[in-house]
């Protein structure tokens, strides 16, 4: 009976014990919080203004653009051409130009993913600067 009880007592235990140390001593890793991006800047726009219902190239100047950086015409992502980290380039259809007035330009250096435990950059969006309809 002695034995019985015994065995009993050691398999609770060593079953407790399995499911404690499953608990506390799985495997844990730091996980960083992505760090915020670098904000490009720009300087100017070649050309400033443009004639509503043409489509046309427009060269963003300025400062800390990404290699994968993205032209944004209005709010919409254009199809952009990296020349440096100071000039990006795309075109822009006509039917972004619809109707005369001012459109806001902003270029986004998109987010870069973390590593196995985190990190990374978050993306990072220019304050617009305005291109005219005419």
């Amino acid at each position: 009976m002695k034995t019985l009880f015994t065995m009993k007592l050691f398999s609770t235990t060593l079953v407790a014990g399995l499911i404690l140390l499953s608990l506390g001593c799985g495997y844990s890793k730091n996980i960083m919080p992505a760090q915020p991006g670098t904000t490009p800047t720009i300087a100017q726009l070649n050309p400033e203004a443009g004639t509503a219902n043409n489509s046309f190239a427009l060269e963003v100047d300025g400062a800390g653009f990404a290699n994968n950086a993205v032209i944004n015409f209005n709010g919409a992502p254009m199809a952009t051409t990296f020349v440096n980290a100071g000039k990006l380039t795309t075109t822009i259809p006509a039917t972004a130009v619809m109707t005369a007035g001012a459109v806001p330009v902003t270029v986004t250096n998109p987010a870069v993913a973390g590593g196995r435990y985190g990190g990374g950059t978050t993306a990072a969006t220019s304050t617009p600067i305005r291109f005219t309809v005419n």
